[in-house]
């Protein structure tokens, strides 16, 4: 049974990083509507990659689609 579980966690999918293009296709958003969201605190923020490179948590974009029109970054930032 132990090995089981452990087997389960190790083959858990990690949170992908989207980047701009993959995120604005799948929300639907413009970009300047998307920086826009990000500004007001109504779209998850993006998370370095490195120097020049920045992206998003699949998982914050999915669950700011479950309720894109009352997100709140201050609701979700201690997740």
């Amino acid at each position: 049974m132990q090995a089981m579980q452990d087997h389960a966690m190790t083959t858990e999918t990690p949170d992908r990083i989207l980047r701009i293009n993959t995120v604005l296709e799948r929300t639907g958003l413009s970009r300047s509507t998307l920086y826009r969201k990000i500004q007001q605190g109504t779209f998850p923020r993006q998370i370095a990659i490195s120097t020049r490179c920045a992206g998003w948590r699949a998982s914050a974009i999915a669950e700011w689609m479950k309720n894109p029109m009352f997100y709140s970054v201050d609701d979700h930032s201690a997740e």
